[in-house]
């Protein structure tokens, strides 16, 4: 396993101070009951332009004290209520640290899990509330290559949020007169109910066992496949893409469940929904509702029955968003979120959590030496199916995690292999 050195550790301030009347950010009722985790994302980039070489670090780093002017909230510290944070621009945490093995070794790994090493130890998914709530390290590897991770507080950031400050740092990056023009006002859609109510909100988080992970992509062609085979054998209509990708990685974690026990097991499948819009597409924060879909036979497990009852969902989800206020959203999908957990503890289901993170322009983003050959996240729970954008055409990565003898199955399968293939890149 590679090693990593800490070459250097120091917090990036804000270029611009925040004013005084932005020292407290107010965080929303969806902020409130949102996990309060690292969110762990990495950028790799196998060649440097020799003109950058030497300058890449302080690129970053100048960059990344002028965006943090405008995304002041990520400089500063959550109080222990998770009320609001205090804004008091004591930085992100910067972390330049050497890799001792090529690039390749840790992209070509079959399993994904080598990629923690461009993380700070120990902080993907771990607690937010004592930490920086960004942390970012520059990984340099034997090869000239870098890794650029950044982990940010889900408590005020979800994935949109987290896709708009990593592009807006790249454009700065390439571009010190960009100006973003993110708004932190998420609480006004969003407000926290009265201080008594709010201790039984804070979601539990329990320690889970070790678990592997593996990319897998869906090419154009086999997604296209995928839709001619959901919509010739139902009345289902332009599926899209992560709805059939997700169906058929639901059905094969479905029949290892069945190989393993011998019997079909009730499932509930989650899915994120972004509510930008109604929501405006600048305001951070957490603004996400899940959809649930459940199967109680085998018959509602097969691709066209699975997608047509997961565009069903959807679209029930969306009418009833449509006529309610926007400050009951919080407690509708804090609901969801209860049933959920609820079917969880009873352990009457085996669940698949579904989050993409597709056209968000993650997988092209540029701080000045190119697109990165590979972006992905840190290991996170059982049965955890993120999609992507491939880096090149319109397919679909997809990062699935599990437990590692549910994950050699997964490997084996030979439905998932017609459609889908293990993400092996090349750094030459």
């Amino acid at each position: 396993m590679a090693s990593s050195t800490i070459i250097s550790r120091k917090m990036i301030k804000l270029l611009s101070p925040t004013p005084p009347s932005l020292r407290c950010h107010k965080l929303s009722f969806m902020d409130h009951i949102n996990f309060h985790l690292h969110s762990p994302y990495a950028f790799f980039y196998p060649k440097i332009p020799q003109n950058y070489s030497s300058k890449i670090s302080q690129i970053l780093e100048n960059s990344l004290s002028k965006v943090l002017s405008f995304y002041y909230p990520l400089a500063g510290k959550i109080n222990n209520n998770y009320t609001y944070v205090d804004c008091n621009d004591t930085g992100a945490e910067y972390l330049n640290v050497r890799i001792d093995c090529p690039m390749s070794q840790i992209i070509n790994d079959p399993y994904n899990d080598a990629v923690g090493v461009v993380f700070p130890q120990d902080l993907p998914w771990s607690s937010s509330l004592n930490r920086s709530l960004l942390v970012v390290q520059l990984s340099h590897f034997d090869c000239g290559g870098i890794a650029i991770s950044a982990c940010t507080s889900h408590t005020i950031f979800d994935g949109h949020s987290l896709s708009k400050f990593i592009n807006d740092w790249a454009s700065t990056a390439r571009n010190m007169d960009f100006k973003p023009s993110p708004q932190f006002n998420a609480s006004t859609f969003f407000p926290l109910p009265s201080e008594t109510n709010l201790s039984s909100t804070l979601p539990t988080t329990h320690p889970s066992k070790r678990h592997v992970s593996r990319m897998y992509n869906f090419s154009s062609s086999n997604l296209t496949r995928l839709k001619d085979i959901v919509t010739k054998e139902s009345h289902v209509k332009n599926p899209t893409r992560i709805e059939v990708a997700s169906a058929l990685v639901h059905k094969c974690g479905v029949t290892m469940s069945m190989e393993k026990s011998g019997m079909f097991k009730p499932t509930l499948m989650t899915h994120a929904m972004n509510l930008r819009p109604p929501i405006p597409l600048n305001t951070m924060g957490n603004a996400v509702c899940i959809i649930l879909t459940t199967t109680v036979t085998e018959d509602e497990v097969k691709l066209p029955n699975f997608v047509a009852k997961l565009q069903k969902d959807k679209q029930q989800l969306r009418d009833k968003l449509k006529d309610m206020k926007k400050d009951m959203m919080p407690l509708y999908t804090l609901e969801l979120g209860k049933n959920a957990m609820n079917i969880i503890e009873k352990d009457t289901h085996d669940v698949y959590v579904c989050s993409g993170m597709t056209n968000t322009g993650l997988h092209k983003i540029d701080f000045g030496w190119g697109e990165p050959v590979r972006v992905t996240l840190a290991t996170s729970n059982k049965n955890n199916f993120i999609f992507m954008d491939e880096q090149s055409g319109d397919g679909l990565n997809v990062l699935i995690t599990s437990t590692k003898d549910y994950m050699l199955k997964f490997q084996s399968n030979k439905e998932l292999l017609e459609f889908a293939s293990p993400v092996v890149e090349s750094t030459k």
